[in-house]
C-alpha cells in the first residue's frame, strides 16, 4: 500500500510546487510554511486538485478521505446527532470521545469552531479507511485538546496518514517526515534520523540537537527524555 508521486507540478498564477517521492505505509508529517502549498497539495492527494502535470498514483489504497482545515466544510447535518449519523457512527459515543456529552441536539453550528473540529476529528479517526489525509487537523483546538487528539491519531489511524501541519508546540510521534521548502516538497526520511534534515523543526527540537541530543521522535516528551539521557 503506496501512494506515489511522479513529477507532480501544481501551478496557479506566479506559483508552483514540485513534488516526487512515495509514501509508504506508517505516519507521515508534512510541514512548510503558511503559503507554501500544504493544503493545495493534500487536496491533489485526495483527488480534489488535478495537477499541472506529473501522476499521483495510489496503489492497494481503496478507501480514502481528506480531513480539511476548517470544520465547517465538512458540516451536513443540522444537529449534532445528524452530523455524526451522515458518518454512520452511533451519537452517543461520539460525543463523549469529543467531549459534548449531552449536546446530540444541538444545532451543529452552535457549536465554537473548536468544539466542531472535535466533532470532526473524531468521527473521522472513527472510520476505517487505507488512506487518512489530514489538513492542519490541530487549528483551533487547545493544548489538552491537541495532545488529545495526537494520542487518538497514535492509538487509531489507518495504515497510511499523513499529516500537513505547520504546528510548532503539540505534535503526534510520527515514521516519516516531509517538508516544503523553496518550491518543492523534500522526502526527509524516517524518524530519528530525518530531524537532522528538519529546517523547519520546533525550537525545542533545534535546542535538543544543538546540545548533541537526537529525540527519538517530535513529540516534547521525546525531546526531554533525549535531553535527560545526556545528563545521566
Amino acid at each position: 500500500m503506496q501512494l506515489v508521486l511522479e513529477e507532480v507540478i501544481l501551478s496557479r498564477k506566479n506559483w508552483s510546487l514540485r513534488a516526487h517521492g512515495t509514501f509508504t505505509e506508517g505516519i507521515h508529517l508534512i510541514t512548510g510554511r503558511v503559503g507554501s502549498g500544504k493544503s493545495s497539495l493534500a487536496l491533489a492527494l485526495a483527488g480534489l486538485l488535478e495537477p499541472s502535470s506529473g501522476s499521483i498514483v495510489l496503489q492497494g489504497i481503496h478507501r480514502h478521505t481528506l480531513s480539511m482545515q476548517f470544520p465547517e466544510y465538512h458540516t451536513t447535518g443540522h444537529l449534532v446527532r445528524e452530523e455524526i449519523r451522515s458518518w454512520g457512527l452511533e451519537p452517543e459515543r461520539i460525543c463523549m470521545e469529543a467531549g459534548l456529552q449531552g449536546r446530540e441536539r444541538e444545532r451543529s453550528f452552535a457549536l465554537s469552531r473548536g468544539e466542531l473540529k472535535r466533532l470532526h476529528m473524531s468521527c473521522i479517526l472513527a472510520g476505517t479507511r487505507d488512506l487518512l489525509i489530514l489538513d492542519e487537523p490541530f487549528s483551533t483546538l487547545d493544548p489538552e485538546w491537541k495532545h488529545r487528539l495526537c494520542r487518538k491519531i497514535s492509538s487509531h489511524h489507518p495504515p497510511l496518514t499523513l499529516i500537513f501541519t505547520h504546528e510548532q508546540a503539540v505534535l503526534p510521534r510520527v515514521d516519516y517526515l516531509w517538508e516544503i521548502r523553496e518550491g518543492s516538497l523534500h522526502a526527509l526520511g524516517k524518524v530519528p534520523e530525518a530531524i537532522l534534515s528538519w529546517k523547519g523543526a520546533p525550537r525545542y527540537i533545534e535546542e535538543a540537537v544543538r546540545r548533541g541530543a537526537l529525540p527519538d521522535n517530535i513529540t516534547i516528551e521525546d525531546t526531554e527524555e533525549a535531553l535527560c539521557r545526556m545528563e545521566d
